[in-house]
């Protein structure tokens, strides 16, 4: 069974009336033999490929989502392929098939083998591929129980559905990391090819300055990382007059956000001056007499026209930047010639693997610093955001900052935020989530509860009593309870 991704390129010679009706990027599943139905009912890919097209409008927005759902059906149905079962057929049957498949992604060949969070992830992509086929009658039920448990939150116990052929894994605030101040420092300093002392270690990497600017970005906003590889250089703030402790606003385009929801999170001083001193300086000297012209693979160019802040002309019209796609992105072509993304690489072609430049700063630290560093995603910089954000909301970094503002001042919205807000509300806001109760369980995640410790430790030099109501907040934790 082949997957592959739809793309409308050329739709117009395919002999059609219309362009049709799918969005691209959209898989699609292709038995070998190409065909679509058996029997006089369609092959179990047709089946699927309907139900990949109803995702955008089903709660499932995001193409890196749409990929992670196609990859786990075609797992699947592959496997009851290769055991000449119908996916669709007898309950019991199935049923059987899927505790056969969990031998064989547990048990079996060792490249056949998952991880649990692996088997869950693909499991309940394909627990909700199941309640469409019921729902739209192409089974009469699905393979999957279900049991029904409570989660706490501030708003009370939430029932909850749980798959039972889920698996327990280890509690995620366990393995989930992030960078104290200390590890933030030592990765950006890397990046910039300097020692942990700050002095230059002799290491030769190629355009550490544009690195380290990003990393610094990054570690003060909590982009995502398509957030932040598709940030154009129009869409970067511009560096305020003066020098302030009240964060910058930073307002980001639906179209490069997890699900597509803009939202505006902040940035400091420091961060967006490293970053406008790494576009002044580094990447122009790169992008100096080159001219840029996207591959084949990304589509035609997109030449743009009289930009700002807002938007410009684009393909002979007027376009704002949030209205832009990630592929239109990587295609822009800036009047000078040059991508529109801000990282570039040598060639003077856009930039996009911070996977990898992350994955090789942290194993050279390891190699020659410190044999504790982690292994440093993209991802983990937005945790490492968050906490560093809410220990100087919850120790009133910010209010204080946003209390010397006076009214008049431009930042003066921003700073009556501040103060007013919930610390909880604000790192929502920051975040994209939708509720306070998602960053609840986002924070639960890490180790949130240092936080508060440091702060009722702080209150104890002058308080013993706020001492012995940490000592009683933290005991739980101690004896090994869940922290929520």
């Amino acid at each position: 069974m082949h997957l592959i991704f739809y793309s409308p390129s050329e739709w117009d010679t395919w002999g059609l009336s219309r362009r049709p009706l799918i969005p691209e990027g959209m898989p699609v599943l292709i038995d070998e033999d190409l065909v679509l139905e058996e029997s006089g009912r369609p092959r179990p890919a047709a089946v699927a490929n309907v139900w990949f097209r109803e995702l955008p409008v089903s709660g499932a927005p995001a193409r890196r989502t749409w990929k992670t759902y196609a990859q786990a059906v075609r797992a699947w149905l592959e496997f009851l392929a290769d055991r000449g079962v119908d996916p669709f057929g007898e309950r019991n049957e199935v049923r059987a098939a899927l505790s056969a498949f969990s031998e064989y992604r547990f048990a079996g060949p060792l490249k056949a083998r998952w991880e649990a969070g692996t088997w869950n992830l693909n499991i309940n992509a394909v627990a909700r591929f199941y309640d469409w086929a019921v729902d739209q009658g192409h089974c009469a039920a699905q393979p999957f129980t279900y049991t029904i448990v409570r989660r706490y939150t501030d708003a009370g116990a939430q029932k909850a559905r749980r798959n039972t052929a889920s698996v327990r894994v280890a509690k995620p605030h366990a393995r989930v990391k992030y960078l104290e101040s200390d590890f933030r420092q030592m990765f950006v300093r890397a990046l910039a090819g300097l020692r942990p002392d700050g002095e230059p270690d002799g290491f030769r990497g190629r355009h550490l300055g544009r690195n380290a600017a990003m990393a610094t970005l990054v570690f003060s906003s909590g982009k995502r990382a398509q957030e932040f590889t598709h940030l154009l250089s129009y869409e970067l703030p511009s560096l305020p007059a003066r020098r302030s402790d009240v964060p910058i606003r930073f307002p980001l385009a639906a179209q490069i956000t997890k699900g597509k929801k803009a939202r505006e999170t902040w940035t400091d001083y420091d961060a967006l001056l490293e970053m406008h001193q790494y576009m002044d300086l580094d990447r122009a000297t790169v992008l100096m007499g080159r001219t840029y012209a996207p591959n084949a693979r990304l589509g035609a160019p997109l030449p743009v026209t009289n930009p700002d802040w807002e938007g410009g002309t684009v393909g002979g019209r007027r376009m704002s930047w949030r209205k832009l796609t990630l592929n239109e992105r990587l295609r822009m072509v800036t009047p000078e010639g040059n991508p529109a993304i801000i990282a570039v690489q040598s060639d003077g072609s856009p930039f996009v693997d911070w996977a990898t430049t992350f994955r090789r700063t942290s194993e050279r630290i390891r190699r020659d610093f410190e044999p504790r560093f982690p292994t440093v995603t993209p991802h983990m910089l937005r945790h490492s955001f968050a906490m560093a954000t809410l220990e100087k909301l919850v120790k009133g970094h910010y209010a204080r900052a946003a209390a010397l503002v006076t009214d008049a001042d431009e930042d003066a919205a921003l700073a009556l935020y501040l103060t007013k807000q919930d610390p909880l509300m604000v790192l929502r806001d920051l975040l994209g989530h939708s509720s306070v109760t998602t960053t609840e369980m986002y924070l639960a995640r890490l180790d949130v509860q240092r936080i508060y410790r440091d702060v009722y430790r702080e209150a104890g030099q002058h308080s013993g009593a706020a001492m012995a109501e940490a000592a009683a907040e933290f005991g739980d934790e101690d004896e090994g309870d869940e922290p929520w």
